[in-house]
């Protein structure tokens, strides 16, 4: 049975992935058996995917652990301001943005990100572009220290993410991790946020832990399930 007396673990995904992305944390946070939910984030707008998340914490009705990959970051920054509810952030290879920041923003902040490039863009009939990664630089881009096969079964899978929600600002008047304690995880070999801005952005967000984890991509959920584990059992500790 789940350890009630711990706050539920919502796992809320980027763009170019899926709530199965979760898959391994989640097997090693019940084998501890405590309970967590990997969100189906929308990805189609900022305010919405953070009202939607919003939404999945109410429908808990009780204390979370919000832990986020990639673009989800900018989703449970937004959606944590001012609730009480959340104790605690895990950001897992994921921004951390400041109120007027936007993932496209800060994605630019330092060198090194070669996602432009792996990028294909087509209109939606609700306006404005989406974006997928190519499936021919998906390997490479998002996870190149996962299998072949397993690469090719995510890029098959991948959601698609709105050029509007990447480029929108997160609009709360305060950002979430200002006042609640964070803890980050990523990887130094991350070719969608380099690693100089994750550090950068751990730092300016206090944060209790900042683990680095070497050679691994930007997939860390999915490659380094383990250490991704890890870092939330020690925010669930603390909360």
């Amino acid at each position: 049975m789940p350890d009630s007396t711990k706050p539920t673990v919502l796992l809320v995904h980027g763009a170019f992935a899926e709530a199965a992305s979760w898959n391994g944390v989640v097997e090693r946070l019940a084998a501890e058996s405590l309970d967590a939910i990997a969100v189906a984030n929308p990805l189609r707008s900022l305010a919405g995917d953070a009202q939607y998340v919003s939404d999945v914490i109410d429908g808990v009705g009780g204390p979370v652990l919000l832990v986020a990959h990639s673009y989800g970051g900018m989703v449970v920054t937004e959606a944590a301001a001012g609730n009480e509810e959340v104790k605690g952030l895990v950001y897992v290879d994921a921004f951390a943005p400041a109120t007027g920041e936007s993932a496209f923003a800060l994605s630019l902040k330092f060198p090194g990100s070669t996602l432009g490039d792996a990028l294909a863009a087509y209109p939606v009939s609700t306006g404005g572009n989406e974006f997928t990664i190519r499936r021919d630089a998906f390997h490479h881009q998002f996870c190149a220290d996962v299998p072949e096969a397993q690469a090719a079964l995510m890029a098959a899978t991948q959601r698609p993410v709105t050029e509007a929600a990447l480029s929108t600002a997160l609009s709360a008047d305060e950002p979430a991790w200002q006042s609640i304690p964070s803890w980050f995880v990523y990887s130094d070999a991350d070719l969608n946020i380099p690693v100089e801005l994750h550090r950068w952005m751990a730092g300016r967000a206090g944060a209790k832990t900042a683990r680095e984890i070497p050679g691994a991509s930007h997939a860390l959920s999915v490659s380094q399930p383990q250490a991704v584990a890890e870092v939330i059992l020690e925010a669930l500790a603390a909360s």
